[in-house]
């Protein structure tokens, strides 16, 4: 089951969700969103506090404690139940088809009786919704795009969640007696932005203890297969987990194997039968003289074909021998060396020219997260953020930062309520908290709105106060390429504004991106000396990795940032980072590697664009 604090959060959620399908008040249904966040992110049990001690969660007000009180005594909201009757379950799914919202969503249940998402795709397809107010020409299209996007998002699990989940599963099988290796691989290996399942591979001399232990985790829901080299879970959030046991000598070869990918792996067996070898999730052998058919051989992404492997049960390595005698096995960098080929990391196994750059000795060094020093776009509870300035700036302390950026949102972006007084009066805050940590460097900035016409927020002379300047799109979504495209060129011209943050504005699952010709951005962004943003939060991860390498054949510099709304997520670069290796980048690429002395040049925008 999920923790008490997750059910408390979705319930919040799910309040607020229908307070706005419902017509009532955005703030209020804002209030409440900013307290899910908050009890997400409580680091401690809901069940041990009472009204007054709920209240002390930054965003939870008296009324909203008491209905988590309430929850907690009886199990159930009486508010939320009264919004539940108003409005079907499936329209309250159709707010979260991109394109439609809540108040579409309401608009076309009160109009014309839509209940559901299939009663939405067929309605467009019936070109229902041609007069009805607030649907344009091209809204069935764009709607009909969204579920497509929602549905095909459809089983596969964020990063964090995924990584989370990997994590424990670890932890708990690296402590069963008998177990000498245990790591997870795949997708989640390679840092995708989405995983389907998770693949967990361990040694053992005896693998039915591991078996066991899988089974009878507490959060595993149901066994869909079991067997002494892999077993098959679903844990109560839904997610697929994969367990395959293998003998200690063959670790390196299967951690290649169900490390992926698919069209990686190809390449390695390519390489390998070239050479007179044999590459299996076994080892690396010689092979007879009988035909192998290796390059042929089942490969489904990663996790190899399980029709064969279940004749070969228990054999292990000893099996493959048949074909000749094992050449290396124990670790990756045996097998990749016996290729012919350095180490390559997980997140470059994608056949985008990995294999070609490690023959020619051109695998860049990727940046890792301990190289960052420093975090250029976060919120305090000043506007959406749940916690303080002082206990963001203290954890951001504690990961050991050289610098650290608060960037609020400003008052363009009207449901923040932000003013001029506000934020000065936080800049002198921040003023005074610089020597509470001596080795970080403060600096005050802003998370500015780019207009449909590319303006941004404020005068130059406001923004010229500011030690760092994000400009981010967080409205009119629609507008067509070009006009998309000439607001983010001005706003990369603009001399206050350092970093791009989000640039497509994407949502995964949620949110497609924004219409744009990403290329002409890049080449402005160069040019002028403007950061575009790997966006860290798992929702986002904006700019995806193939636009990221795009964007550094361009010539852009980066900022991998947390956009954290709470000190929890100040962790959240770590998935910004797989992002950017999976986009090839190091050290150099990126402006928050950098030590002050060169960002603060690189903040001086005038003087980079004369470069």
């Amino acid at each position: 089951m999920p923790r008490l604090n997750d059910q408390v959060r979705d319930l919040l959620q799910e309040y607020a969700d229908l307070i706005n399908i419902t017509g009532g008040d955005a703030f209020r249904a804002r209030a409440y969103e900013k307290a899910a966040r908050a009890v997400g992110a409580h680091p401690e049990d809901l069940a041990d506090l009472d009204v007054r001690g709920l209240q002390q969660i930054p965003g939870v007000g008296r009324s909203t404690a008491e209905k988590i009180a309430e929850y907690l005594g009886s199990g159930t909201i009486a508010a939320l139940d009264a919004l539940r009757a108003e409005i079907p379950p499936g329209v309250r799914e159709m707010t979260a088809v991109p394109g439609v919202g809540p108040k579409r969503a309401l608009a076309l249940h009160r109009d014309l009786g839509i209940a559901s998402v299939d009663e939405l795709a067929a309605a467009v397809r019936a070109d229902r919704l041609s007069d009805l107010a607030g649907f344009g020409e091209r809204s069935g299209e764009k709607i009909l795009h969204g579920i497509e996007l929602m549905r095909q998002s459809g089983g596969r699990t964020l990063l964090d969640t995924a990584t989370e989940l990997a994590e424990q599963l670890v932890e708990a099988l690296s402590a069963v007696p008998g177990c000498t290796r245990c790591a997870y691989a795949g997708s989640l290996r390679r840092m995708r932005e989405t995983v389907g399942d998770i693949d967990v591979l361990a040694t053992a001399a005896d693998s039915a203890p591991l078996m066991a232990a899988l089974t009878e985790l507490p959060y595993v829901a149901e066994v869909i297969g079991s067997g002494p080299t892999k077993t098959s879970v679903r844990t109560t959030e839904g997610i697929q987990v994969d367990l395959r046991v293998v003998p200690e000598e063959d670790w390196g070869a299967a951690l290649v194997y169900f490390t992926g990918s698919k069209a990686h792996n190809i390449k390695l067996r390519t390489r390998a039968v070239r050479a007179g070898l044999k590459l299996s999730e076994y080892g690396l052998f010689e092979v007879d003289d009988e035909p192998d058919g290796a390059e042929g051989r089942g490969d489904n992404g990663g996790k190899g074909d399980e029709r064969s492997r279940a004749g070969r049960a228990g054999k292990g390595s000893r099996q493959g021998a048949r074909d000749g005698a094992k050449v290396v096995s124990a670790t990756e960098e045996e097998v990749y060396a016996a290729l012919g080929l350095p180490w390559i990391p997980p997140p470059l196994r994608e056949d985008r020219g990995e294999i070609e750059a490690a023959l020619n000795g051109e695998l860049p060094d990727l940046i890792r997260e301990s190289d960052l020093r420093g975090d250029l776009h976060t919120h305090t509870d000043l506007t959406d953020g749940l916690a303080t300035l002082t206990e963001m700036v203290d954890t951001a302390a504690a990961r050991g930062y050289s610098y650290y950026a608060v960037t609020d949102h400003a008052p363009d972006l009207v449901m923040q309520r932000m003013t001029d007084e506000k934020m000065l009066a936080q800049r002198a805050e921040l003023r005074r908290l610089a020597d509470r940590h001596r080795k970080l460097r403060l600096l005050h900035g802003t998370e500015l709105n780019i207009g449909p016409d590319g303006g941004v927020d404020w005068p130059p002379e406001f923004l010229a106060g500011f030690d760092v300047c994000v400009a981010s799109v967080h409205s009119h979504f629609t507008l067509d390429r070009a006009a998309q495209t000439r607001r983010l060129i001005r706003a990369c011209e603009n001399p206050y504004v350092h970093v791009i943050g989000h640039l497509t504005t994407r949502r995964i699952g949620r949110r497609g991106p924004i219409d744009v010709d990403l290329d002409a951005v890049f080449a402005a962004a160069a040019r002028t000396g403007t950061a575009i943003e790997i966006n860290s939060s798992p929702q986002r991860l904006d700019l995806r990795d193939e636009d990221v390498l795009r964007a550094k054949r361009h010539g852009v510099r980066f900022a991998i940032d947390s956009d954290a709304h709470a000190t929890g997520q100040l962790g959240y670069p770590r998935f910004g980072i797989g992002t950017a290796q999976r986009g090839w980048l190091t050290v150099e690429d990126v402006v928050n590697a950098w030590t002050w002395q060169r960002l603060k040049h690189f903040l001086r925008k005038d003087a980079v664009a004369k470069q």
